[in-house]
């Protein structure tokens, strides 16, 4: 390895530079505010262009927050450990209630996240549906009603429970056995134990011709008299008229014991508003 040196004296010295004062200062940071400011106005134009709503950032959030949140999506419709986004409102005009995560385990020990969901529902007949009996209700004493998600379990109420994929190597075999043991439990919870029938209608629907990457999105939806409409990846791949179905599809998401709690309360507490409102 060679070495380069330099006598000391060929070094040339510098003049030192000046410390800037206040007045420099000052100046400095305001055109980092205007730059920063042009940023946010330009990101903005280009959201409404795009037809997208803008989000207004709080009064105490730093100007940066608004900069990432022009092109994001509207709070409370991101599943915050996966990043999945969801539309506030479905292909139908259905409204997002909550989005929840689905997690599994492996040999008891690993725990795999397998697909965030988003919880939609027809607001209109929410309100025809329920809205005469709760309306005496506060919002706070709906949030923890028993009664009400009952209800929504079983009036027919339009909504879709939108299943994206975040675990990259699923399979729509494994899809089948999941819903098989999932759903084959709340059948039997509801309906006793003549439900195999019903159960392998319905299981047979995820045929192994489709595929799951990372990103794909099967959608559950009940339809008006209790039908229940299977999509994937925007396909239809069939449906079954069943009150007992849609009920148990649905209580894996918003019954007694939901694959994410959280999900069920936010879910409940927006139920709670429209019949509020």
């Amino acid at each position: 390895m060679v070495s380069l040196r330099f006598p000391t004296a060929a070094v040339p010295r510098l003049p030192p530079k000046p410390v800037p004062n206040g007045v420099t200062i000052a100046a400095t940071l305001a055109a980092a505010a205007a730059a920063a400011a042009a940023a946010a106005a330009s990101l903005t134009l280009t959201a409404k262009s795009a037809g997208r709503p803008v989000p207004l950032p709080s009064p105490s959030a730093p100007l940066w927050a608004s900069l990432s949140l022009a092109d994001g999506a509207a709070p409370g419709s991101v599943e915050p450990r996966t990043g999945a986004a969801f539309p506030t409102e479905d292909a139908a005009g259905r409204r997002l209630l909550g989005v929840g995560l689905r997690k599994t385990s492996v040999l008891g020990l690993k725990s795999i996240d397998v697909y965030a969901f988003g919880v939609y529902a027809d607001g209109n007949d929410l309100e025809q549906q329920l809205k005469e009996k709760y309306r005496k209700f506060s919002a706070s004493e709906l949030k923890g009603s028993a009664e009400l998600i009952n209800d929504v379990l079983g009036q027919d109420i339009q909504m879709t429970v939108r299943l994206q994929i975040v675990y990259g190597r699923l399979s729509i075999r494994s899809v089948r056995s999941a819903f098989e043991k999932s759903v084959g439990s709340r059948l039997q919870k509801f309906g006793g134990q003549d439900t195999k029938e019903l159960l392998q209608s319905f299981v047979a629907l995820f045929k192994d011709e489709y595929k799951l990457p990372k990103g794909s999105v099967i959608e559950l939806s009940r339809e008006s008299n209790h039908v229940l409409k299977i999509s994937i990846e925007g396909e239809e791949v069939g449906s079954i008229q069943s009150k007992l179905l849609c009920r148990s599809i649905l209580d894996l998401y918003i019954g007694d014991d939901p694959f994410d709690k959280s999900a069920k309360d936010n879910v409940q507490e927006n139920i709670a508003s429209i019949l509020q409102s």
